[in-house]
């Protein structure tokens, strides 16, 4: 399945460019980089200058597929290991 707008959530967010919109710490705002680490509860975004990890639940993030589409996601919907976000397609 090809990673689109609609179904972006059931997929694996690494190598994805991603912004965080919103969160708690305002010196995480307004971070962008690429998504290199994705854990059951947190992403790892990292630039030229800093790598950063970030709780999921916490935010809302910009992420730009392959196609340059942007797509805002709250955190609270990709919470969970990637693996398991792709069964939820299945059920």
């Amino acid at each position: 399945m090809k990673r689109r707008s609609s179904n972006l959530v059931y997929h694996e967010l690494i190598g994805l460019r991603a912004r965080v919109l919103e969160y708690p710490d305002p010196s995480v705002k307004g971070f962008e980089g690429v998504v290199v680490d994705e854990t059951l509860k947190t992403l790892v975004l990292e630039n030229s200058s800093r790598r950063i990890r970030v709780f999921k639940e916490n935010g809302v993030f910009e992420f730009t597929l392959p196609d340059g589409e942007n797509v805002v996601i709250k955190g609270f919907k990709i919470l969970g290991r990637p693996w398991e976000r792709v069964k939820m397609v299945l059920r």
